[in-house]
């Protein structure tokens, strides 16, 4: 992966911005980044979410884990840096998507602060709600339906989150959802009110 820097490049400014995205839109745009541990359900609660807000008319969209990496991000690995890497691409274009007028949901892992906190960064203050899908452990393992935690315990995958690399959890998310101990259309309605609360619903569905 080449580590070199793009020169002779200038930003062109779009006459068509995201304030007048967002009006055609009747809504905000912003990026909902799922964070929690394999198996904690942040797919499942991203894709339900993104369900209510489609029946709302809205216009969404899912970056998923596995998903982009079967594109975007085949070429990376699961080793640290790579995984650093990938949540770093997934910053920028969640930010892309942002100034498209998308309301935008992330699921991936994203173990590490560090990289969690460039990816806020790169967004308008405001912009990027964290939401901490807390899943104990052994009950990640439960749903562990394609095996991985099996292999990862087995020491046949290596870096794996939670068993031979580090999860560190959020430290002021904008919302923590126990999925292990609510139902998935609780969990999903809280996010809904999350984005209720941060007036980012059109004004015909916020109440």
């Amino acid at each position: 992966m080449s580590q070199e820097q793009s020169t002779n490049i200038i930003w062109h400014q779009s006459t068509v911005n995201r304030q007048r995205r967002e009006q055609k839109n009747q809504h905000k745009s912003v990026v909902l980044w799922f964070t929690g541990l394999s198996g904690s359900g942040k797919s499942t609660l991203a894709h339900a979410v993104e369900e209510q807000l489609y029946q709302l008319k809205l216009n969404t969209f899912v970056l998923d884990g596995d998903n982009v990496r079967h594109g975007l991000n085949k070429d990376l690995s699961f080793s640290q840096q790579d995984r650093k890497e990938n949540i770093r691409r997934i910053g920028e274009t969640a930010k892309l998507m942002l100034e498209a007028g998308v309301i935008t949901l992330t699921a991936f892992i994203s173990p590490f602060k560090a990289e969690r906190a460039i990816a806020r960064t790169l967004m308008p203050h405001g912009d990027f709600l964290e939401i901490y899908c807390y899943c104990p452990l052994e009950v990640c393992e439960t749903r562990d339906v394609k095996g991985l935690y099996k292999k990862a315990r087995e020491g046949e995958i290596k870096d794996f989150t939670g068993i031979s690399s580090p999860y560190e959890i959020p430290d002021n998310p904008e919302l923590k959802i126990d999925t292990h101990a609510l139902s998935l259309d609780d969990s999903a309605n809280q996010v809904i009110q999350l984005l209720r609360s941060r007036n980012i619903l059109p004004q015909q569905v916020a109440s």
